[in-house]
């Protein structure tokens, strides 16, 4: 009579499986696996370095400033043995979507991850990384949003003057080569539908002043993005690559293949007067109104840390 109980069980739980009513999914079988997680913080007090890896000052005829990172996409993820691993030889976990929609190959905005501080970024399966001892991380990045402080001093019709500094939004696109459908700085959704190169940026500020208000947008091109990489004479980067590449802290990542827990990867990116521009009113802050052209808005260095 038992068995023939759980004959009819059985039976019921076949019938239950086939109908999708229960599953035994491998997402089920694996969500118990360790990973390796990926996570960004923003640090505004973090060295600030050159492209060689070099702390790095600020020319006289400019002027820079640390922004609130609100939210950042990296679109390459690479593990380096030893200073000379050549890039693309060290293991590859993470490569973001591409596109040839706009001509040439670029990273698919719309398909892009964001993450904001403390946010997680990016998660594989540890079985999926190929063990081994990592001392360097190479971290592509592809686009920030963040928020940073402007000035403007002029006249708003025959009575008013303004003389103040405001908060705005800048979308930076500091990738390679980026494909945008639209993006939205804060209030404002910019269509584009087209590749736009790297440094490519939208800025939308937000007037309001006694009865004043205004909201307006700008857009602007910088010349070249900083691109840390102490390794540029073992290993060096493309020109446009946006490859930063940092140290481990304290200890190398190590992958035995036989984890039974999380590996995180904590990545400290410096935003240490990052947003930087060409000063022509000499007052260290930044007047667009003024012609003050950006001039770079690259990451200064990344340390990653193995939680």
């Amino acid at each position: 009579m038992q068995n023939k109980y759980l004959q009819v069980k059985f039976y019921q739980f076949c019938i239950l499986l086939c109908l999708g009513v229960i599953s035994c999914t491998k997402e089920e079988e694996t969500a118990t696996e360790p990973k390796l997680i990926l996570r960004f913080r923003f640090d505004s007090t973090q060295q600030r370095l050159d492209n060689t890896g070099q702390l790095s000052t600020l020319p006289d005829d400019h002027g820079a400033q640390s922004p609130v990172m609100n939210k950042m996409s990296a679109h390459y993820i690479e593990l380096a043995s030893s200073n000379t691993t050549a890039l693309g030889k060290g293991t590859i976990i993470y490569k973001a979507e591409e596109t040839t929609l706009g001509g040439d190959t670029a990273i698919y905005f719309d398909k892009s991850v964001l993450a904001g501080n403390n946010e997680v970024f990016y998660a594989i399966a540890l079985k999926d990384v190929a063990p081994g001892e990592y001392e360097w991380l190479r971290l592509s990045l592809a686009y920030q949003h963040y928020t940073i402080q402007y000035h403007v001093d002029e006249n708003i019709g025959d009575t008013l003057h303004i003389d103040q500094d405001f908060s705005g939004t800048l979308a930076s696109f500091i990738g390679y080569n980026t494909y945008i459908t639209s993006y939205q700085i804060n209030s404002q959704v910019i269509s584009i539908n087209e590749n736009r190169s790297q440094g490519y940026w939208g800025f939308e500020s937000n007037i309001s002043y006694e009865d004043f208000s205004k909201v307006d947008t700008i857009f602007g091109q910088a010349p070249a993005i900083t691109v840390v990489n102490p390794l540029f004479a073992t290993s060096p980067v493309p020109a446009g690559s946006c490859v930063v590449t940092g140290a481990f802290a304290g200890s190398k990542l190590t992958i035995t293949g036989k984890e039974t827990e999380n590996i995180i990867i904590e990545v400290a990116v410096s935003t240490n007067k990052s947003f930087e521009w060409q000063e022509v009113v000499k007052n260290g802050k930044w007047d667009p109104a003024k012609g003050e052209t950006v001039v770079d808005m690259g990451v200064r260095g990344i340390i990653p840390t193995v939680w």
